[in-house]
């Protein structure tokens, strides 16, 4: 019983002490009561004076607590369709706008939506150890207009996306109970950012209508510090310490400030530096800082972080601030970066606040981390923030994993006109620097993306004057995409890539046959800055249907159901995954293809994807290779992608990628390395192997150092071909240290052999009377098709080029290719003398460039094309390359390419066009699905 009583005693004196403890914050989170305002009627009835009748949890959306409306045909968007047509009025979505089946196309669909006002309220009871306190009301991630409300009394509002909304209630919160209301309002009203702008769209994280970050009061000495900036000076190894203290206590009060810097994770601490003041209402300090002759820098792969502690120290007590902060310069030198005087290169994704489990941006640490480590190891350095800045969590997650970021002031807008949205981008814009400014991770900023207005230069102009002289420790430029202007720092403009929007078919990578020379060295000449690409690769790959399983939180894959259902009603659902790994691995060629040309550009300054991880919105944009949520599809490996995509990447420039037996195979081979130091005294080797793994031939080339930069040459390679006597794919790879990269190249024979019972079969270029009765009596023919033959309706106008789509076909309203590569089955007897794997390869770009898609809609399910093409998934279409099929007594092979025109000018083609002569004059040449002679004709034009 003794022992009862004394552990009671000791409990009661635990809870004591803890009351007697002067608390200095209190969290918020948890139960708040709640409202929806969607008749905007709270201000006028003073809802702030009642108790509100619904309650909801916070941190946490509207949408996460079951709040708001059910999607309808009549939802109203915050985001453009551009292509509404496609899902408002075409018939075949007409049962995806119907009462309890409602499916949009174009972006993930939450379950519920709201946007209007919403209000929040709470009971709070402040101590009395915080009267005549400094009281702050700190609301992390508000969405996105606040009026805050203390009692019967409006302390104001704030109106950013970007940043923590802060209010002042010293006065309002006297000792006692209170009640805190909050008017949360996510229209467009007179500030409009842009619809599209990924700090609101739909096409994004949602509108949504919350608080999703820390909720706390907040209360300190009546003298606090204020807008605390760190300066990092390299050169001179010290930091200067600006900032503005406020004192509210009325009296002029005499303090001292007292700053000493800490190795963070260390228990290693810099000397203290003391500075008196005198402070009034307010008064700003600055003060340099040693740092010492040891100090410790920050970059990618040193991310070392100091922490700065101030004091400030006065009769009516101590106020305390801590700031994190690297030692770094990143600054420009002629058409490069450099940090902290070492050349840097920019490989960059966009990250355009995708986050389907909430429909807002984390701000969790961890989960920015986990988010930095997997563009780590797919060999990145950079992130662009598209048209929105991420929480203070992403900025520490940065720091610490040595990631560079590109942040924006929350807007894709018509700028410069004017309109209310002109003077707020300012606001947000210095907002973002005051409270994220000190990251060392914060390298480069821009107002947001692709600005539109007819005076937007103009603005842009005073825009990046006005913010290089408020705070230099970034670099700046006007708008991600553009204007050129001559006050830039850097230009980040869309020039360099090989698919541009609008090129269609006439793009480098669907216009000019497969090779590895072609750069970007005359925009980046005559651009007299550092250039950084916008928005490079957007290559599309098939729905990964598997994926939908993750949609676990308010966000759901309706777009995803409408594709895989589509998919099943053309009977072709058991392919899902096929679709998936065949456009994936073009996909990856594509970005390979991308990137090398960026690589082997002499003083370009880096490229910014887009992206690494699908974009579920505008149209719904599967470019990643990796998916909504930062994981692996299947297809390609963290391992694989960095062989192209890292600090060292051998690079090899060859003038084409099919050669035949009779030419020598040539290729210049370089390096871009922008490793932490150069390489000293390496020897590249590199190797031509098949693919058993059997070694054609190899070389080293010689020893050397290899500075930081590119266009580094380490040699040539000429071989001869003569010893290939069979159509062969080879493999070159170039190591370099623990760094290699590989190119796939073909070696035809420059001579055939001939085939066996040639004469037994017929070769055509048009499905004509001839032909038909040749079928009839039991002949075997080819038709290989003139390329505009077939019918609209069949095939004619599906655009069919070698590279994947480009963004997607909603979203760019139907710009070419329509098409997503091949699938096949690389043993099939019609390719055995045409090398290939079950996806496209190079070898494919002539077929695919000289051919037509032909859909098999109109006939059985049995008719399995020998080469599929893998149709846009808003058609999901039966779309074959090469089928075969019986006519009569006879036997049809058809091809939608073109195999008979220019021929000496397209070996490629004369090697396919063999492969499959061969193939029909074999006995293994046996079609199963009969054809009337009028199905196929029904598929021309003629």
């Amino acid at each position: 019983m003794k022992s009862k009583v004394l552990i009671l005693l000791m409990v009661l004196f635990a809870l004591c002490s803890c009351q007697k403890e002067d608390p200095k914050e209190m969290d918020l989170s948890g139960e708040w009561q709640f409202k929806i305002d969607s008749l905007d009627q709270g201000v006028k009835e003073k809802w702030f004076l009642k108790t509100l009748d619904d309650t909801v949890h916070l941190p946490g959306s509207m949408a996460e607590n079951g709040k708001g409306d059910d999607i309808t045909v009549n939802t109203h968007w915050t985001g453009s369709m551009w292509n509404d047509s496609l899902w408002y009025k075409d018939p075949k979505y007409a049962k995806y706008r119907q009462p309890g089946n409602v499916k949009v196309s174009f972006w993930l669909s939450p379950k519920k939506v709201y946007t209007g006002a919403a209000w929040y309220q709470k009971k709070v009871v402040i101590p009395q150890s915080w009267q005549n306190q400094h009281i702050n009301l700190g609301l992390e991630r508000p969405h996105w207009e606040t009026t805050v409300w203390v009692d019967d009394q409006e302390v104001g509002m704030e109106n950013s996306l970007g940043t923590p909304h802060d209010y002042n209630l010293a006065k309002y919160l006297t000792p006692g109970e209170h009640t805190i209301t909050i008017r949360i309002d996510n229209r467009v009203k007179d500030i409009n950012p842009g619809v599209d702008a990924h700090s609101i769209s739909d096409n994004t994280q949602t509108n949504w209508n919350g608080i999703v970050g820390d909720i706390k009061l907040t209360a300190t000495s009546p003298i606090v510090f204020q807008n605390v900036k760190l300066f990092p000076n390299v050169k001179d190894k010290g930091v200067t310490v600006k900032g503005k203290v406020v004192n509210s206590s009325g009296k002029t009060q005499k303090g001292k400030i007292v700053l000493q810097a800490i190795e963070s994770g260390s228990t290693n601490s810099l000397p203290p530096l003391e500075k008196e003041m005198e402070i009034e209402g307010e008064g700003d300090f600055e003060i340099d800082y040693p740092m010492g002759n040891d100090l410790l820098l920050w970059d990618e792969f040193d991310p070392n972080l100091y922490t700065m502690k101030l004091q400030l120290e006065t009769q009516l007590g101590t106020s305390e601030k801590e700031v994190v902060f690297g030692m770094r310069s990143f600054e420009v030198n002629g058409k490069h970066f450099t940090v902290n005087g070492r050349p840097v290169y920019l490989r960059g994704t966009l990250e355009c606040s995708i986050f389907p489990l909430t429909g807002y941006p984390s701000t969790d640490v961890d989960e920015w981390k986990r988010i930095f480590k997997t563009i780590r190891s797919y060999g990145l350095n950079h992130m662009r923030f598209h048209s929105y800045c991420p929480p203070e969590a992403a900025f520490r997650a940065a720091d610490e994993m040595g990631v560079y970021v590109q942040v924006e002031a929350s807007s894709w807008a018509n700028i410069g006109d004017g309109e209310p949205v002109d003077e707020w981008i300012y606001k947000e814009a210095e907002d973002i620097l005051n409270t994220y400014g000190n990251h060392p991770s914060f390298v480069m900023m821009a107002y947001g993306n692709e600005p539109s207005g007819k005076n937007h230069e103009e603005y842009l102009y005073k825009f990046v004057d006005h913010f290089k002289k408020l705070d230099n420790r970034r670099l700046y430029t006007s708008g991600a995409g553009w204007p050129l202007l001559d006050n830039l720092d850097y230009y980040n403009h869309k020039g360099p890539r090989i698919q541009g929007w609008a090129q269609e078919l006439n793009s480098i990578i669907n216009a000019k046959p497969p090779q590895t020379e072609f750069d970007y060295n005359e925009l980046i000449q005559k651009t007299p800055m550092p250039y950084v690409s916008h928005e490079m690769g957007q290559w599309c790959v098939y729905p990964n249907f598997k994926e939908m399983s993750k949609y676990t939180g308010v966000l759901e894959p309706k777009n995803f159901e409408i594709f895989k259902e589509t998919l099943e009603d053309n009977h072709l659902g058991h392919l899902a995954d096929s679709l998936l790994m065949a456009s994936g691995k073009l996909q990856v060629l594509c970005y390979k293809a991308d990137i090398e040309a960026a690589l082997r550009t002499k003083d370009m300054a880096g490229f910014q994807l887009l992206d690494l991880h699908d974009f579920p919105g505008q149209g719904t944009a599967l470019v990643g290779v990796l998916d909504a949520f930062w994981e692996e599809k299947g297809y390609v490996s963290a391992e694989e992608f960095r062989e192209f995509n890292s600090e060292t990447v051998p690079l090899a420039r060859m003038a084409k990628r099919v050669f035949l037996n009779d030419e020598d195979f040539t290729a210049k081979v370089e390096v871009a390395h922008y490793g932490e130091k150069p390489i000293k005294t390496v020897t590249p080797t590199w190797g031509l192997v098949d693919k058993e793994g059997n070694t054609f031939a190899k070389g080293e080339f010689a020893k050397t150092d290899i500075p930081i930069g590119n266009g580094f040459g380490l040699g040539e390679i000429s071989l001869d071909l003569n010893e290939v006597d069979t159509p062969k794919k080879l493999t070159l790879t170039v190591y370099i240290g623990n760094h290699k990269n590989s190119w796939d190249v073909w070696v035809y024979p420059s001579k055939n052999t001939s085939i066996e019972k040639e004469d037994d079969i017929r070769v055509v270029q048009k499905f004509d009377a001839a032909t038909i009765n040749y079928l009839k009596n039991g002949g075997k023919v080819l038709l290989t098709i003139n390329k505009g033959d077939i019918a609209a309706d069949k095939g004619g106008d599906i655009g069919v080029g070698f590279s994947s789509i480009f963004w997607n076909t909603s979203w760019t309203k139907g710009q070419k290719p329509h098409t997503l590569g091949i699938l096949t089955d690389p043993q099939h007897p019609a390719l055995t003398e045409f090398p290939t794997e079950y996806h496209s390869n190079w070898q494919w770009w002539d077929a695919m460039s000289h051919s037509n898609a032909i859909v098999l809609d109109d006939f059985t399910s049995d008719l399995n094309p020998i080469v599929r093409v893998i149709d846009d998934w808003f058609e999901n279409r039966r779309t074959a390359l090469i089928f075969e099929v019986k006519v009569g007594k006879g036997k049809l092979l058809v091809s939608g390419i073109d195999l008979h025109s220019d021929l000496e000018n397209r070996p490629e083609a004369r090697q396919l066009l063999y492969s499959l002569k061969k193939y029909i004059a074999s006995n293994r040449f046996d079609p199963k699905v009969e054809l009337q002679p009028e199905d196929i004709k029904n598929l021309m034009k003629y």
